[in-house]
């Protein structure tokens, strides 16, 4: 999926760059709605894994942002999203922002419901699938790490 936003200058700071939640938030919407659409029913943000800020966003930018389901587990889900700056007049794209997120499918009560399996059609998906499944096995061997630890 891909969306796309004008950064205006309510959305900046006094350095005219792109606030970070102003990103952030932009990001939360396209992901939950890659996920709504893979699980054909309503989902919730269980987590930002990790937001990579890589270059400025200024006022009259064109944001577009891409995002896509890299993996699924059993009631959760993980999305990738890419944010690109691009200039209206040259039309210059740079990667700007990359973000993953996890989403957990809500059956009508609000509670977790297991969602739809993901098939990995191509090359790239495939990639995406197996970066997300190590970032996956990544965050319970932290969490794991976290709860055992003495302090």
């Amino acid at each position: 999926m891909e969306t796309r936003y004008l950064l205006m200058p309510h959305q900046a700071n006094d350095l005219g760059v792109a606030f970070g939640g102003t990103i952030m938030s932009w990001i939360d919407m396209v992901g939950a709605m890659v996920a709504q659409k893979h699980c054909e029913h309503k989902v919730v943000t269980a987590s930002t894994d990790q937001i990579s800020f890589l270059a400025p966003i200024h006022i009259g930018d064109h944001v577009v942002l891409q995002a896509s389901v890299n993996f699924v587990g059993t009631t959760s889900l993980e999305v990738g999203v890419k944010v690109l700056r691009e200039s209206p007049y040259t039309g210059e794209v740079v990667h700007a922002t990359t973000a993953y997120l996890t989403f957990v499918g809500l059956d009508e009560a609000g509670h977790p419901t297991p969602v739809p399996n993901l098939l990995p059609e191509t090359a790239e998906d495939r990639r995406r699938h197996e970066h997300a499944r190590l970032r996956m096995q990544h965050r319970r061997e932290l969490v794991h790490r976290l709860k055992t630890a003495e302090l």
